[in-house]
This record gives structure tokens, sequence and C-alpha cells, in this order.
């Protein structure tokens, strides 16, 4: 018998449905056509944390425990609530002498990999195992799947960088957040992509703060439904002496040129490409994106959402066919006047740009009478990925694009110019509504002034102004702030701000990588981790870095904020995921890369106060007022205490009190680890309902109310 283990029990729902059209549900697991099929919540097993060590066992954070780089690795099971029953359950079943091989169903990518792997690792339990890789849902997709699935041995080194990646984080923060948290005495988290990613909002928002703004005037000719425009002017009275001598001057056409362009149809998604324009037409983040997108997968109404290519393979072009062919993604989604009667479903296929997810697409179980059931930010989604199928298959965009040179008689230094656009077809661009991409680029030209150039202008014509001749002042503008879009895509192509032309060119040529840092399952993560952490903020739609993110990025060492790092250790594990030998040589010599790295952290740490000093004010951070003596209570380290503590350690190594009230909150309450927005509100006299917490007697999880509690810091309360 077949155990078959999902990532969430929506999935192993649908799984089961597939493989049998009428499967037995029980509290902890579903039969279906002789297979049990039960299912995680995410990642149940973690890397220990450092006091889980007996060397770094002191929850007091000092530089003498640092570096932290553990030669034999623990593990431990998660704290959130129903994580402890959620494994025993799993590895019971796994026992089951009827069970004699085990299915990996997590999702299809280096995490669901990581999962399953952990979870089996941790049980001790050696059983031949197997790889269902399903991107969708659907059950035909579900069906075909099970009868390829390969052994989990194939799979090897996507469970190996996925033990890298989580390794590699690990390192970095504990030693690097340690070290700068102590350096600094304010928390100051560093991650292996967070704070690269940091660094490029610094570096552009110092680009904004430092721009000086330069004038320029430009002279503007209605020529009668055109315009000439002259090129930027650096002096005013030149600019109006210009005007004067247009009034009444003769313009020579010197060149004109005009072109029919045919732009291609966009792509199909991916999910970083999707995310950015949510961003642009709805305001929507990263994180809301995917969570939608996420719903609309276990829903069986998308395809799988964390993908890197925007192309489907040969093998798929019989469901796209499917897909298209009926009015099912029409009505509710498109004007059927703006398809094109002779789709080019060609366009979406190449197999060499697909590695392991295909693009995001519906799937046959969506039609516009689903989307009434969808919350708002799902019924975007739902509708901007049917429309971006359409636009994938759609006509070729076809325009006229016009250019015209002139002069003016008696100058001739200056070239004025024009330039029109006309619509001949609309091809895909017809399909949505929608206005163009919004972009990064600088853009100090003032508005542009429409034109019609007439078909019958021609070289070496003269004309005259027909309209009034006028002066424009304009002046250069400094880069755009980033917002989600085009943060998202500076993550995405990182590479471009690498001065290595061979990393460089090694990363723009792989499509796995793109010269990116982060992954498209983890950039939205990143970003909300930098707000949450209060190092950026949202401004509107705009991100932009605050204080405390400013001096991390001042103050971190360059190797940790460095892009082209960041982007080859993604290379190193995007290989490591794909290898199919010496895969433990590659893990082993990539994490002794980082745990170089991190041993010289805290001198770095440490000399970093010569050039940057420690802010006076984050001495007196505060979280609220102790209730014991009416002090500031502050974090060190892991715990809050009453700023008025103060610890010496003894001589054979403990930590003794030497002043102050004594009050404190520890980090850890009943295996939950407690937050600085929980702290903030008990001192300010809130309770709070907080779930999560692990008896230490059952192993079962529970909720509590937290209130403060002078004596012993926090007390829990229960319902009656």
């Amino acid at each position: 018998m077949r155990l078959v283990i999902a990532e969430k029990r929506s999935v192993a729902l649908a799984i089961s449905q597939a493989l049998d059209p009428n499967p037995q549900q029980s509290d902890d697991y579903i039969q279906a056509d002789g297979n049990l099929v039960s299912w995680a919540q995410g990642h149940l097993v973690d890397l220990t944390e450092p006091d889980g060590y007996e060397q770094w066992s002191d929850p007091h954070w000092s530089m003498d425990q640092l570096p932290i780089i553990p030669q034999q690795w623990k593990w431990k099971i998660r704290s959130e609530k129903g994580a402890g029953s959620r494994y025993r359950t799993l590895v019971s079943l796994m026992r089951r002498p009827d069970v004699d091989t085990l299915v990996n169903a997590c999702d299809p990518d280096r995490e669901g990999e990581g999962i399953f792997h952990r979870i089996v690792a941790h049980s001790g339990i050696h059983k031949p195992a197997l790889r269902l890789w399903v991107a969708s849902l659907d059950e035909r997709a579900i069906r075909s799947a099970w009868q390829g699935m390969k052994p989990i041995h194939d799979y090897q080194g996507l469970a190996a960088a996925s033990d890298a990646r989580a390794k590699s984080d690990w390192l970095i923060g504990m030693n690097a957040t340690r070290a700068y948290t102590l350096t600094y005495r304010q928390r100051l988290n560093v991650g292996r992509v967070q704070t690269p990613t940091l660094a490029m909002i610094v570096a552009r928002d110092e680009q904004i703060a430092g721009h000086k703004p330069t004038l320029f005037w430009t002279v503007i000719a209605d020529m009668g439904g055109w315009h000439l425009t002259s090129p930027r002017i650096d002096s005013q009275a030149v600019a109006e002496n210009l005007c004067a001598e247009a009034e009444n001057g003769v313009f020579r056409i010197l060149k004109t040129e005009r072109k029919t362009v045919h732009d291609k149809p966009p792509r199909l998604y991916d999910l970083t490409s999707l995310q950015k324009d949510m961003s642009r037409l709805h305001g929507m983040t990263a994180a809301a994106t995917l969570a939608a997108l996420q719903h609309l997968y276990e829903l069986k109404l998308a395809t799988y959402p964390r993908t890197d290519s925007q192309y489907i393979t040969g093998d798929d072009l019989p469901m796209l066919q499917q897909l298209t062919g009926s009015q099912r993604l029409v009505q509710g989604f498109v004007d059927r006047h703006t398809l094109t009667p002779a789709p080019r479903l060609e366009l979406t296929v190449n197999d060499g740009k697909v590695a392991g997810h295909t693009a995001i697409l519906p799937t046959l179980q969506l039609d516009g009478s689903k989307l009434a059931g969808l919350t708002d930010g799902e019924r975007h989604v739902a509708v901007r990925i049917v429309r971006r199928m359409w636009e994938a298959i759609g006509d070729d965009h076809t325009h006229l694009v016009t250019t015209v040179e002139a002069q003016l008689d008696g100058d001739d230094d200056m070239i004025w110019t024009s330039r029109s656009d006309e619509t001949i077809t609309p091809g895909w661009k017809g399909i949505s509504p929608e206005p163009a991409a919004a972009t990064e680029e600088n853009n100090d030209e003032t508005d542009p002034v429409r034109s019609v150039i007439p078909a019958n202008l021609t070289d070496g014509i003269a004309t005259r102004p027909i309209g009034p001749v006028t002066v424009k002042q304009g002046e250069t503008k400094p880069p755009k702030p980033y917002t989600e879009a085009t943060l998202l895509s500076a993550m995405e192509h990182a590479s471009r701000t690498l001065e290595d032309k061979d990393l460089k060119h090694a990363l723009d040529d792989d499509a796995l990588h793109s010269g990116g840092i982060g992954t498209p399952a983890t950039r939205a993560g990143i970003i909300e981790q930098l707000v949450s952490g209060r190092y950026v903020e949202r401004k509107g739609k705009q991100l932009r870095s605050t204080d405390k993110g400013r001096l991390l990025i001042s103050v971190v060492a360059p190797e940790l904020k460095d892009v082209a790092l960041t982007a080859r250790w993604e290379q190193t594990l995007t290989d490591l995921a794909e290898s199919r030998d010496n895969i433990d040589g590659i893990e082993r010599d990539f994490l002794a890369q980082v745990a170089s790295l991190c041993e010289a952290i805290p001198e770095k740490a440490e000399a970093s106060l010569a050039h940057v000093p420690r802010p006076a004010q984050t001495d007196k951070e505060s979280f609220g007022v102790c209730p014991r003596c009416g002090k500031p209570v502050i974090k060190t380290g892991s715990l809050w205490q009453c700023s008025s503590n103060k610890s010496e350690k003894t001589a054979d190594g403990e930590w003794k009190q030497t002043e102050g009230c004594g009050f404190k909150i520890f980090g850890t309450l009943s295996g939950k680890k407690l937050t600085d927005a929980t702290i903030r509100k008990l001192l300010a006299g809130k309770q709070t309902r907080v779930s999560g917490f692990v008896s230490k007697r059952t192993g079962k999880g529970f909720d509590a109310i937290l209130a403060i509690d002078p004596e012993r810091g926090v007390r829990m309360q229960f319902d009656r």
C-alpha cells in the first residue's frame, strides 16, 4: 500500500478524488483506490535554534558565542499549533506494516521537496519512495502525473538544495543578526536575500535624495495637427529668442521615416510577472497576489503558482487547445470580438525553457460562473490570467510609427523632431482595456505633445507653423522610488547591477537563474519581512527605506549586502537542484563558503563602529512602561526587560543581575515565540489571544489569552 503525503489537506483531497470517485475520509487520512492519502501543514520539521545546542544554550546573546556554526545539525518539530500532532500522525502512518511505499505529493518545487524529505529523515523511517510531480490539481493532470511517477532518488539534488538553502539562511541570520544587534544595541535582522534587497531600496532612495534638478526649456511649434519640438536648451533667454525666430520662420523637412511596427504578443505569466502586473493594475502586494493564486490553485481553477517559466511544453499543447477551443473562458473575461480567429498556440511552446513548472494558466474547471464566489483579489487574478492566455496567442499589435527631422531656415545646427504613433490593428492589445505597463525608467521629458503627422509630408518640403509657437520649461527628475512591481523586476534581473562580466553572462544565459536574487516563491515574503521589520515602509504604492533600514545598510559588511554574492549563491542552489553527481560534495562546499563568511562577521560588526557610531536613541527604544518600576522596557537579545536591569557574567559563566528591578519577559513561552507587536500590546495594558502554544506534558497545541504579570512577566488566562 502507498502512503501519499501532500502539503495541505486541500491538496490531499484533490489527489484522492482524482484517484477514486468515492474516497473514504477519516480525521487523519483519506483512503483512495487502495492508497492512503494524508497531509502536512507546510514545514513540520525545522532547524533547531542555537539554544538547542549545548555550547550556545545560554539565552543571553553575546559576542563570545559567535560564530555559531554547528558541526552536526539538529532538527526539531515546529512549535506552531497542530504541527506536533500532524507530524506524529504521519509517522504513525509511515510505520504501518501494510505501507510499503511513500509518495511525495508536496508542492512541486524546492521547498515541497524539503518538506517531505525532512519529515521522513526526522522519523528515521526507510521505505521506498516515489515523487508525484503535479503542476495542476485538475483530475486529469493528477492521474497523468500518477502514471508517470519517478523514484524519489531522481530528486535528490532538489532536496539537497532545499537543505542547503535552509542552512545557509540559518547561518547568515543567526550570526549576522546577533553580531549587529549586539553592536548597535537594537534589533538588526540580516538575511541572505533580505539584506541585498534592502540595499537596492536604500541605494535608490539615496539617488533620489541626492538628485539636484536641472532646468531646461524646449520650443514647440504647432504645425497644424502635429508639432515640431526643439532639443533641450539650458538657457531660457536662448529658448525665447528661438521661439521668436520660429514664429515667422520656415522649417525645411530633412527626413521623414515611416515604419510599420509589429509588437509580438506577451509571454504567458510566471509568478513574478503576474505579481508585477497585479501591483501595477490593482495595487495588490506580491504576497496578496501569491495568496490569491495559491487559493485558485487549491480550488483547481489555476495551475501551480510558484513557477519561473513563461512557456508550456509540447505535451501541454492539447490542454491549451481545450482551454481556448470553447467559450468557457470568454464570457465574463474578455470581449469575444477582440479575439483572433486564428489563435497562435505555438507561440507559447518552448520545451527548453520549462525546467520544472509550466507557465501559469487557468484550468478547465474555471469559467465565468466561478468568479462570483471568489474574493476581489482572487477574481482580479483569475481574470488577468485568462486575459494573458488570450493575449499570448493573439495577433500582433501593428502600428505606424512616423518620425520627422527638420531645420529652421538660417539655423543649420539645430534639429527639430516630431513623432507620431497610430494603431493599424489593435491585435492582442485590444483584449485588455488596461493601461500600458509602468516603467521605472527616468522620465526627464515634459509630457509629450500628441501628433498625427500628415501622410503627404515628404523630405525636402518647406512648411511654416500654423498655430502658436511656445516655450515649455522642464526639469530633470530623479529615479522613481521602487514600487512592488519595479522592486520585483529588480530582484528578478539583479544581474543588471553586476560588474563581473563572466557572472553576468552565466546568469543571463540561464533561464533558470534570470540573474535574480530570491526565487518566485520567496520574493513576496522577503518584501513583507522588510516591511514588518520596519526597514521599509509603504507610502501608497512606493516602497521607501526607513532610518532603521538605512542604518543597517550603512553598517553591514559589504559582502552581506552584495547582490553579486547573493546571485552566485542562488546560482549554486539551482545547480545543486539539477545535479545528479557529487550532490553531497557540492552542498558541503557551498555551506563551507557560507561558514567562512560567518566567521569574520563579529569582527566586522565591531569594526563598523569606527565609521558609523551607535545612534544614541537606540539605547532608549521602548516597548512600553515597566509594570514594576515605570522605566522603559527594551529588547536585549531574545528577551524584553526593564532598562534598569544590569547583569554581569560570573567566573563560572553564569549571568547574575547586579542592578534594576528585575522585570523581564522571555522570548519563548510554552514553545511559542512571542513577537514585538504582542509585547507592545501587553505593556500598553491590553490582553491578547495567542495561538501556537504546546503543552510540555501532552505535546498538544493550545491557545491562551496573555496579560502582563509584574512578577512573572506574562501570565496565561483561559476561557471558562
